[in-house]
């Protein structure tokens, strides 16, 4: 990828879903393969992913591969041998987290830093450049100062910047996060998260008073950069990145072809810019984010920290605001719509809140209209079952049937731009064909000459004829005919001609698609910007600690799935605080008179059930902890099927 050139990144659970993505018009596509990727339940064959990067490459379009877990050292032999099946298979790149892949006898494909290596500095996306890494996803927390700042140091030809613009948002800094391995032994940093932030909380303050009751205060609202994206190109971003690769074939479609609206409308603005893959994809359906799963939208950090970023109140989809119930029945509801042009249909999600804020869902069977947006509604479940449905209550719609219906269908065609030209030889004619990239071919047809009964149209027989693109990848730009007389061309041959010279232009393409060069570390190697790592460095093979202490790193601490670290420790670190969003912050209080100087930073306890975990808050950064420590349980699992972790605990300081 050039520095000049925009990436819209989609993410994919399985092949199918990747190749929309693609027809949608994806410039690259990042999945997972049979293992190793940092989703533990969205997994691919060698062959499905082959099949996405043949479809992949007809567009340049690129695939990655995650490889983004860390890995026991008894899992990096067969982590090198997925690498070279995942490199025959024809993938452009793979996503790492763990430094140990750089120490392996590694394909010479591009290695992209995953999220999981938390790049927050331009001191360590400078160092991760240096590695070798070709392409760094930046942490979501960084504001347009600090993505500018990071841009300042990185060479634009080595090294692409990357940013996700869109979908659901990890609480903490990627890979900073143990409250899942501590209570359940299951490792975020290995693909298998229990969303332990997604839970309700009791919030206490230092002197044991409850200052919120079941919120979900470390539930972050989603990501949603639309409005922001002209500035994030400014600021060095190169490659946008929805998040997604647990999510549905409709998300996918509709949230690529969204982006692919706004970064298109961008480069109609900027001509010194251009997208990253060849063709022009035609919609069906007019993208709409808040159709999708969404819990409600936040633009997080990227201009600066704001208060409402949290979805406190439900994990859940709340939809968006579309009517008022009129009236509750035994066995249906009226509710009056704020639009009265909405159509309502059969099948249709609604939801409200209850008076504890509770988000109850409503799924509808059948729906009567009423005229004058009053609908008639009969949900699925009994109306006894709704908890404080009453009259004046809110209605939220949350799925569309319609919607749901569009998107099953084909939803999107992508072409690529073709000038064709159609000329005399001696032995008869030649098509040739030059697409929007500068690919070209030809075919030729031996004929002899054949006046035409209709002379006056045969230009026009020919040219309609040509255009006949069909099912392939190539639309026509315009078509000219260099003839110094009117011919009459059969039909079949005109179409064999055709075929011949579109057939040629794929191999053209095909040929003409070069490998992404995998990026040479420097020499000797950079030094790490730090010379001592704690677990929080996730280190957790023997060739990672290799690879740090090859770069300066003295002292290096086995990551927190080693099960080192018994006592209390941060098991997550985050810029979000809980303090600012509940209006207790020192620093929004400073200045208010009655109010500066009373209000401290003190820690606050988050309960849920019989699960207790302490928030610490580090003001000079602006960052929480969230301080806890490994369940007995967990231990008890660990010691009776031991880890290979370190079988020979190097010493420290020796390299």
């Amino acid at each position: 990828m050039l520095p000049h050139q925009l990436e819209l990144l989609a993410p994919a659970r399985t092949a199918d879903i990747g190749i929309e993505a693609v027809n949608h018009g994806a410039d690259a596509v990042y999945i997972g393969g049979p293992s190793f990727g940092a989703r533990s339940t969205a997994d691919n064959s060698i062959q499905d992913i082959a099949r996405l990067v043949e479809h992949a490459h007809r567009f340049h379009s690129r695939i990655f591969v995650t490889l983004n877990t860390i890995l026991r050292d008894d899992e990096l032999e067969p982590a090198r041998q997925l690498a070279w099946q995942l490199y025959e298979a024809g993938v452009d790149a793979l996503i790492v987290q763990d430094m140990g892949l750089l120490e392996l006898d590694m394909p010479p494909l591009q290695l992209h830093a995953s999220t999981q290596t938390d790049i927050r500095t331009p001191e360590k996306a400078k160092f991760l450049q240096d590695a070798g890494l070709s392409q760094i996803v930046l942490a979501r927390e960084l504001t347009l100062p600090q993505i500018a700042a990071i841009r300042d140091v990185i060479d634009a030809d080595r090294c692409i910047l990357e940013f996700f613009v869109h979908g659901a948002l990890c609480v903490a800094y990627s890979g900073q996060c143990y409250i899942s391995h501590a209570h359940t032994g299951r490792s975020a940093n290995r693909g298998d998260c229990s969303q332990a932030c997604r839970l309700p909380y009791e919030v206490k303050d230092a002197q044991g008073r409850i200052v919120a009751h079941d919120k979900h205060v470390l539930s972050m609202k989603d990501n949603n950069q639309s409005d922001n994206l002209r500035a994030l190109i400014d600021a060095g971003v190169r490659s946008f990145k929805i998040e997604g690769r647990y999510k549905d074939m409709a998300y996918v479609k509709n949230i690529t072809a969204h982006y692919r609206t706004l970064l298109d409308e961008v480069l109609n603005e900027r001509p010194e810019l251009a997208a990253a893959s060849h063709g022009k994809t035609h919609f069906h359906f007019t993208p709409d984010p808040n159709q999708n799963f969404n819990r409600e939208f936040t633009d997080y950090f990227v201009q600066g920290r704001k208060e409402d970023i949290g979805a406190f109140d439900t994990p859940k989809n709340p939809g968006q605001p579309i009517a008022w119930v009129n009236r509750v029945a035994a066995d249906h509801l009226e509710i009056t719509t704020d639009d009265t042009q909405l159509v309502l249909h059969n099948g249709d999600g609604l939801c409200y809140y209850d008076l504890q804020k509770e988000l109850i869902g409503l799924q509808i069977n059948r729906v009567e209209s009423s005229g004058q947006g009053v609908w008639k509604l009969w949900p699925k479940d009994p109306m006894s079952s709704f908890k404080d449905l009453r009259k004046g209550v809110q209605v939220n719609r949350n799925r569309d049937m319609n919607w749901v219906r569009t998107l099953d269908k084909k939803s999107a065609e992508r072409r690529i731009g073709v000038w064709m030209n159609l000329s005399e030889t001696p032995k008869g004619l030649a098509l040739n064909l030059t697409d929007e990239a500068g690919f070209t071919a030809n075919a030729t047809l031996p004929l002899a000459w054949q006046a035409p009964n209709d002379a006056q149209h045969a230009h026009e027989k020919l040219t309609t004829q040509l255009a006949k693109l069909g099912d392939t990848l190539f639309e026509p730009l315009s078509l000219q005919l260099d003839l110094q007389r009117p011919w009459f061309v059969p039909p079949s041959q005109l179409n064999a001609l055709r075929r011949e010279a579109v057939s040629a232009l794929e191999l053209a393409r095909q040929q003409g698609l070069t490998r992404l060069p995998r990026a040479t570390p420097l020499e000797p190697p950079t030094l790490y910007p730090e010379d001592t790592l704690t677990y929080l460095a996730n280190v957790f093979n023997h060739k990672a600690r290799d690879f740090y202490a090859k770069h300066g790193v003295k002292v290096i601490d086995a990551a927190y799935e080693s099960h080192e670290e018994v006592g209390e420790v941060s098991l997550m670190i985050t810029k979000h605080c809980v303090r600012f969003s509940l209006s207790l912050c020192p620093k929004q209080a400073k200045g208010v008179t009655g109010v500066q100087g009373t209000i401290r930073a003190e820690p606050l306890q988050l309960i849920n059930g019989k699960e207790k975990l302490t928030l610490r808050f580090d003001c000079k950064p602006c960052e929480m902890h969230v301080v806890g420590k490994m369940k007995r349980a967990v231990l008890q699992a660990a010691s009776e099927s031991p880890l290979t972790f370190y079988k020979k605990r190097p010493a420290q300081g020796v390299h």
